[in-house]
């Protein structure tokens, strides 16, 4: 998948377990490793900002977009 999730480094950078995180948020810490697994097929745009308030950062500190080449991904 071309979109890239980078949600365990801004945990890693802020010092913060995924539960924790899902606490804050109001969710499921099922449905925030799901988001962190890259296996979600959306994110709603609320529980983005959350996440972000939360962690204090913007949306592209956690989403990356990867083009892929030839079965390839590259940066």
């Amino acid at each position: 998948m071309p979109i890239i999730v980078n949600l365990d480094v801004m945990l890693a950078k802020r010092k913060m377990k995924s539960k924790d995180l899902a606490e804050i948020i109001g969710i499921t810490t099922a449905n925030l490793s799901i988001l962190k697994s890259g296996k979600a097929k959306a994110i709603r745009f609320s529980t983005l900002e959350a996440i972000c308030e939360a962690l204090k950062c913007q949306p592209s500190d956690i989403l990356e977009y990867k083009e892929i080449t030839n079965n390839k991904s590259i940066k």
